[in-house]
């Protein structure tokens, strides 16, 4: 024990601008991802960014710990959530999954995502239980290798090491095939029609599209510092990265706060006390039946059908979906025409036919909605298609 009290005595506490910046981002986060999950619906995909936030920040407060040399003080927590880093990448991308497909996350149905943590965490298993000397080891052949190492038992198995000394590259290999997925999904959205909001200044696709660009300049600072540094000693400059993206995130969601509307101390929007309406009501209600296909259909008949306020409808589409409820119908309407114009039982309609069977007035609604969602006339969408 003497010999370990020597080694903790030497290793120096180090508070500079990078380990304050990485404090910073850490308490940001944590603090990000307490009010996504006081406010978020549990199933909502936001409640699975807060726990990507959350991940992130353990894994860096790990890294924070390291560089400042506070560790010392908990040498059997040192490289403990190496596993956890494994999962920053899957949580962000089922948090755009959700989001952009409007599909709920399941752990029964995708849980093989998370098999490469799970077995780096048993792979790692003798490390966890290894003697404090083990430990000590490790962080002093990262960061002090002049300070010397300690005695060990001989019997140590370090077999563990095999899998360890390649978990950069893991990390690398984690953070490619997710961006590649996540990339893959934001140009599926895109694809199907996208177009900004007048109504809101962030909405999915650019909150989407963003985080994937941000991710992938991550990517390529991972693997300039791996190619740089032999060990952790670039771990802080992930960490500075980490800090950035995270106030880069609290930004954009504080501008859409409802804080600097004018009107946001009585919201006309405001859900009539006693009569709350969630969003799957309305899509679930205007989506099973093809409600939206009705011409007279109106936000106060959804309203009265549903037997709750407007405003709150109103408010609940704009706040998911980002577009009014206009749009949000013309929406649908332009799906279900795209499918008519290219399904056989349908052949025998015009064009101004279907429009009217999805419920526009008239043809100049029809083909200017199309045009405006598609990027293309009904016409040259069946010839495209149809070939």
């Amino acid at each position: 024990m003497q010999a370990v009290q020597h080694i903790l005595d030497q290793i120096p506490i180090r508070h500079d601008v990078s380990s304050h910046i990485m404090l910073l981002g850490i308490i940001q986060g944590l603090f990000l991802a307490l009010v996504i999950f006081l406010r978020a619906k549990r199933k909502s995909a936001i409640t699975l960014f807060g726990w990507s936030l959350l991940v992130q920040c353990l894994v860096f407060l790990d890294v924070y710990l390291c560089y400042t040399g506070l560790i010392k003080y908990a040498f059997h927590l040192n490289d403990s959530t190496e596993f956890l880093v494994l999962m920053i990448m899957p949580t962000m991308y089922f948090f755009l999954y959700t989001l952009l497909n409007r599909k709920p996350f399941t752990l029964k149905k995708h849980w093989p995502h998370f098999v490469l943590p799970l077995l780096y965490l048993i792979s790692q298993f003798n490390y966890y239980t290894s003697p404090i000397e083990v430990k000590i080891n490790a962080y002093l052949g990262a960061y002090y290798r002049n300070l010397g190492f300690l005695d060990v038992p001989k019997t140590m198995d370090y077999s563990y090491h095999h899998i360890k000394d390649e978990f950069r590259w893991l990390v690398l290999l984690s953070f490619t095939f997710y961006l590649i997925l996540s990339i893959i999904l934001v140009i599926k959205s895109w694809k199907k029609g996208w177009t900004p909001s007048k109504n809101i200044k962030m909405d999915k696709y650019i909150f989407s599209r963003n985080t994937v660009i941000i991710f992938l300049v991550l990517m390529f600072t991972l693997l300039l510092i791996y190619l740089n540094y032999d060990d952790d000693g670039g771990d802080h400059i992930i960490g500075i990265m980490q800090t950035i993206t995270i106030f880069i995130t609290s930004f954009f969601i504080l501008s859409e706060s409802r804080f600097f509307e004018k009107s946001w101390i009585a919201d006309k929007y405001e859900t009539i006390a006693g009569n709350p309406i969630q969003f799957e009501a309305v899509e679930s209600f205007i989506s099973e039946a093809q409600y939206y296909t009705k011409q007279d259909i109106t936000l106060k008949k959804v309203a009265e059908q549903l037997d709750t306020n407007a405003n709150a409808i109103s408010r609940l589409i704009n706040s998911e979906t980002g577009t009014n409820f206009n749009e949000y119908m013309n929406q649908k309407r332009i799906a279900l025409a795209q499918e008519r114009l290219l399904d056989k039982e349908f052949k025998h309609l015009t064009v101004e036919a279907i429009g009217a069977s999805v419920g526009f007035k008239s043809k100049s609604a029809f083909y200017n909605a199309f045009k405006k969602h598609t990027g293309q006339s009904p016409s040259l969408f069946m010839k495209q298609y149809r070939g």
